[in-house]
């Protein structure tokens, strides 16, 4: 397939921020059951900053989504097929999180004993929205790639393990008592990211197309050969179906991704977490929070790419 750098944007930039308000509730909950010191509750501010980076990469997702629109004025219509398409159902998850997030900021901006319960609704809300978002992609069944239950596995790994590094930096600025429980987290979050995502990746290496060139074509002899596609110019199906990269291309990406998502920040993490000066576990932390981001984009576009539509079989052909 060819990906939409709208939709890597959009799936990315929710994921992170999905990942996290769980991580900003975890800490909440931790509290409420005593298993956070008095002395290193973190402040409000802490909450409060973090919910209003939960909205603003949310919003930055959804911004993105209308690039994504051959005509954006008509985007309501994206929610008239709610009971039947899991895309209609993200158009309306997206905004009731953002809605859930913005309510938990100000819940504790304000100090208000709702926070808990705003909270939890933050975590109902950010579930159904990663069951929505990885079923538009593990519901096709023609695309054997998606076509799995490790494409939900790895939409919420990911999204939480970016989501916890954010947390992680956001501590390591607000709340330092924080840094080492939250980098705990974020590491091993990456470290089963990295995990489900290399099955994945294992998994679809060994997959064989059920469609062939017969069954494309309608011709039952056993020796068919195609040399065109019959086109003599641009067509949709040349251009919206095949990311027209080569293999090559293929694997430099996947090693960086593999490298920039996961082994990276997982020793950012880790030695942003250790070291006892504030200011270097923050640098660190940051650089982190970027480089697993970034590592995470060019995850994204190589899973919309590996994805082999089975009309590739009859239009990709060359003379």
């Amino acid at each position: 397939m060819k990906p939409a750098f709208s939709v890597v944007f959009l799936t990315t930039l929710s994921g992170a921020a999905q990942g996290l308000l769980i991580a900003l509730f975890g800490v909440e909950l931790a509290a409420r059951l005593g298993l956070i010191a008095a002395a290193a509750l973190p402040s409000q501010m802490f909450f409060v900053v973090g919910a209003a980076l939960s909205v603003l990469l949310g919003a930055l997702g959804l911004l993105a989504s209308f690039f994504h629109l051959g005509h954006p004025e008509r985007a309501w219509r994206a929610i008239a097929m709610w009971r039947t398409s899991w895309l209609s159902r993200e158009c309306l998850c997206l905004p009731v999180f953002l809605g859930c997030a913005c309510a938990y900021g100000i819940a504790h901006w304000l100090g208000s004993p709702w926070s808990f319960a705003i909270g939890a609704l933050c975590v109902l809300a950010s579930a159904t929205l990663f069951l929505c978002t990885a079923m538009i992609y593990a519901c096709l069944r023609f695309l054997q790639e998606w076509a799995t239950p490790l494409t939900l596995v790895n939409f919420v790994l990911l999204g939480c393990a970016s989501g916890f590094t954010v947390a992680t930096a956001c501590a390591a600025w607000l709340a330092p008592a924080l840094v080492a429980v939250l980098a705990g987290g974020a590491c091993v979050l990456t470290l089963a990211g990295c995990a489900s995502r290399v099955a994945s990746l294992r998994r679809n290496a060994r997959l064989r197309p059920k469609s062939t060139v017969q069954s494309a074509t309608g011709i039952k002899a056993p020796n068919v050969v195609q040399k065109s596609r019959g086109f003599t110019a641009g067509a949709f199906n040349l251009r919206e179906f095949f990311h027209g990269r080569t293999a090559q291309t293929l694997r430099r990406i996947k090693i960086t991704f593999l490298v920039a998502a996961f082994a990276l920040p997982f020793a950012l993490i880790a030695l942003g977490g250790a070291v006892p000066s504030a200011a270097i576990s923050l640098w660190l932390l940051c650089a982190a929070a970027l480089i697993q981001y970034a590592g995470l984009v060019a995850e994204r576009w190589f899973f919309f790419a590996e994805a082999r539509h089975p009309q590739n079989l009859y239009y990709r052909q060359a003379s």
